[in-house]
Formats: structure tokens, C-alpha cells, sequence
């Protein structure tokens, strides 16, 4: 399925129109339900919407927030995603909401996936999910050659799993296929003309297997791109 893909002029008027559309989502959501669950990307590059989601005006009590994937690393590391939401969009207008963690202390995440799989679990059905994307088309943890990649794509894949991908300096926890594809609103945040191309190539045919952000593409998706 052809996504469909929204071109702003900048990064700015990205995360502003994003923001909108998000939150607008959410609200929609809210007006039936009790409670309503959002997932978002880490990394830098949708820290700039996260800040501008975090000073929309929602009943932010009502809602979960969580991460579709994380580094297996302790809040205080640099590289912790937690870490980075917490600063970006867990204050303003946001501070409110529920955070459903996706790591824990422990040596392996495989010692803890239990216990935050059943927190992940609680919070489904997914209403709204923002994904990123690497130039290597992976999305959320779902990088060409880990480990538990075609265990994560499998339509009947449990809804968290751990991952340890070539590259990749530390073990993930990453949302699988099924949940991130049963959302009922699905984004996708690029930018730069690289991640364009790496799209491009993704809506070319192959396998999953070699570009997991593919998995998106079976079902309504909404990229924003900007330069």
C-alpha cells in the first residue's frame, strides 16, 4: 500500500503539523474511550516534536505514553531514550501522562521482558503511533540482520522483544510488527534527503527482511518529510 507522504519546507513546520495532527487524534480518541495510548520514536530527530506535542492542550491524565523501542541502558546513559522523552515530552502541558516503561534494572533485558510486557500489554491497543526511520530502513529496533528480526515481523509475534542487532553497541526492546501495524493512526518522521531516498527504496518490492520499515506498508500509513 502506497503511503501517503506529506512534504513540509522545514523542520519546524514538521513537528508543528505533526504535533496538530497527533494530538487532534488523541483528542478524537479521548471523546470514547477512558483512556488512549501513544507511542513515539527516540532518538534526536523527533525531539523537536515531542516538545511541540508537549504543550498541546489534551487530558493528558488519560493517556499512556510509550517508547516503540529502547536501548538497554540505565536513564543516567546518554543513549537512554526514557531519558530523552522525559525531558522532550513528559513536562509542559504533557507532564500528566502515564509513562509504560520499556526498560528496567537488570543485566539482560530478557530478565525483565516479562514484567514489561505485561505493562506494554495493559496498555494496547496502540491509538496512536509516530515511528522514525534509519537510512538502513530499520524502524523502531527491527534492524536488518538482529537476531529476532523474523520472530518481530511474524504476525503472531508477542508484543515486546529483545534485540541485539550488528552495529548496535548495546541490547534493545522493541515493539514488534503486529502491535506497531494495528495501531489505528500510523506516522512516519524522516528528514533529509538521505532517509528520502532510503524511503523511496523501501516502497521499492523485497523482503521485509532487508527493509523492516516495509512492514508499515501493509496497512494506511502518513509520512512527514522535510529537508
Amino acid at each position: 500500500m502506497t503511503p501517503d507522504v506529506l512534504s513540509y519546507p522545514d523542520r519546524e513546520a514538521l513537528s508543528l503539523g505533526l504535533a496538530l495532527r497527533v494530538s487532534d487524534q488523541l483528542k478524537a480518541s479521548l471523546d470514547t474511550r477512558a483512556r488512549t495510548t501513544l507511542a513515539v520514536p527516540g532518538g534526536t530527530t523527533p525531539g523537536p516534536f515531542l516538545t511541540a506535542l508537549s504543550q498541546r492542550a489534551l487530558a493528558w491524565d488519560r493517556v499512556d505514553v510509550l517508547l516503540t523501542d529502547e536501548r538497554f541502558v540505565p536513564e543516567t546513559s546518554e543513549r537512554s531514550n526514557t531519558a530523552l522523552l522525559r525531558r522532550s515530552l513528559l513536562h509542559n502541558q504533557a507532564r500528566a501522562a502515564r509513562l509504560v516503561p520499556l526498560v528496567a534494572e537488570a543485566r539482560r533485558p530478557e530478565d525483565v521482558l516479562p514484567r514489561l510486557s505485561e505493562g506494554v500489554r495493559a496498555a494496547l491497543p496502540l491509538e496512536v503511533c509516530v515511528l522514525g526511520m534509519g537510512a538502513d530502513m530499520h524502524t523502531a529496533s527491527l534492524f536488518p540482520g538482529a537476531d529476532k528480526l523474523a520472530e518481530a515481523l511474524d504476525a503472531n509475534a508477542p508484543p515486546l522483544l529483545p534485540m541485539r542487532a550488528p552495529g548496535a553497541p548495546e541490547p534493545r526492546l522493541t515493539l514488534t510488527a503486529p502491535v506497531l501495524t494495528a495501531a489505528a493512526h500510523l506516522h512516519l518522521l524522516i528528514t533529509g534527503e538521505e532517509k528520502r531516498a532510503a524511503l523511496d527504496a523501501a516502497l521499492s518490492d523485497g523482503p521485509a527482511e532487508t527493509a523492516p520499515v516495509r512492514v508499515l506498508f501493509s496497512r494506511p500509513v502518513t509520512v512527514h518529510w522535510a529537508p
